[in-house]
């Protein structure tokens, strides 16, 4: 019987770490061969692979059946007055078709887990990370539940307006209390899975116990992210490309430090969007409504807090970043200067096509800078020290 050291691989001796593990106690008792992870690595890649095609190719597909279904029934986008005036020939395009990257990367989440199962792999590898499953797990889970709840409320927000025939949905209040549930619901999960005080991993500093800030910082970033990836969907295929690249990043910096439960969530993001990205680039055949960019807004603030890491989001997700401060500002302007503006129209994606620029070259150039933002991250959790 060996007992006591659990999923970490060495034992404190007079304060120095020396060698010990117990599966590889176990393997040699029973003759098994050294396990050198190679195995376990390419089962991982070759998951993650999978989970991100997968997600692609159920989304694209998808868009065979929901988009004439979603014709059918009318849900067509309502285009306001006071946006710009070319946007009125897409008055009546198909919405809600976020429905269609969600189903997909669920699928994508479910058929990769039990492949890499089969495989040999091990998705959530808490040896690898030094962290505990429960947490691991729960992070994971609880992540996609929240993304889910999450888009029910951007659903119902949807369905209020094409069904109902309200052009602003939920109200504003409406909204906060149903986000502000969810968001502790949320935190809630997380402090019950982390198993000990919160805290958040900064680089050059390290893992900050956080106390009551966990609750504060959390719930304000929470609410902001998920608000600001929705302020990103405004043209076709802008949002879908800007969360591309919010994944990649993100994918690679949770597989560089073996958080492959992360890299998974990230893989089939990425797949997802880009199976919708068949269907929603310019000029766009339906949009993703708020029942998909909720969930999309769920889904990065999940995979930055199973990192441990949410300020990451501030390169990782820079143009979300500029697209919710953009609008913040030019609402605080507005109302000082009694009818100023700082730009043209916010969100400032909507600045740029006033100024002439086509939605296309916009896409190409947010997404570019979002992939910048997303390599700068990844130099600095790789030298910033990152550990769970």
């Amino acid at each position: 019987m060996l007992a006591g050291k659990g999923h970490e691989k060495y034992q404190l001796i007079g304060g120095e770490k020396l060698p010990l593990d117990e599966r590889e106690t176990v393997r040699k008792i029973l003759g098994l061969p050294h396990d050198t992870g190679r195995k376990k690595t390419m089962n991982t890649i070759a998951a993650l692979i999978m989970g991100a095609a997968a997600a692609a190719l159920v989304t694209a597909l998808l868009g065979l059946a929901i988009i004439p279904w979603l014709r059918k029934l009318h849900f067509g986008q309502t285009i306001l007055e006071i946006g710009p005036k070319w946007h009125e020939k897409k008055q009546g395009t198909p919405t809600m078709g976020g429905l269609m990257f969600i189903f997909g990367t669920i699928a994508a989440v479910a058929v990769t887990v039990i492949t890499d199962k089969l495989l040999g792999g091990d998705i959530v590898d808490s040896s690898a990370t030094g962290a505990s499953i429960i947490e691991l797990y729960t992070k994971f889970y609880s992540g996609i539940i929240f993304a889910l709840c999450v888009a029910l409320i951007g659903f119902a927000d949807d369905y209020i307006k094409v069904v109902k025939k309200r052009n602003l949905g939920l109200t504003e209040k409406q909204k906060t209390v149903l986000q502000s549930l969810v968001i502790i619901a949320y935190l809630v999960s997380l402090y019950m899975g982390m198993g000990k005080e919160p805290y958040m991993f900064i680089p050059f500093a390290g893992n900050v116990r956080m106390g009551v800030f966990f609750w504060i910082f959390g719930f304000v970033v929470i609410y902001a992210a998920i608000n600001a990836v929705n302020f990103t969907d405004g043209i076709d295929g802008l949002c879908s490309s800007v969360t591309i690249t919010f994944g990649l990043s993100m994918c690679v910096i949770a597989y560089m430090h073996k958080f492959f439960g992360v890299s998974l969530m990230a893989s089939v993001l990425i797949g997802g969007c880009a199976g919708f990205l068949v269907w929603n680039h310019n000029p766009a055949k339906v949009f993703m409504g708020d029942t998909g960019s909720m969930f999309l807004g769920g889904m990065v603030v999940a995979i930055a807090y199973a990192l441990n890491c949410p300020l990451i989001l501030l390169l990782t997700g820079i143009i979300y970043v500029i697209e919710g401060a953009s609008d913040v500002l030019q609402i605080g302007y507005f109302k000082i200067t009694h009818g100023k503006r700082i730009f043209k129209m916010a969100p400032i994606h909507h600045h740029f096509e006033m100024s002439g620029w086509s939605e296309k070259k916009i896409v190409a150039v947010f997404s570019i800078v979002n992939a910048v933002g997303g390599a700068a991250a990844i130099a600095l959790m790789y030298f910033g020290g990152y550990a769970l």
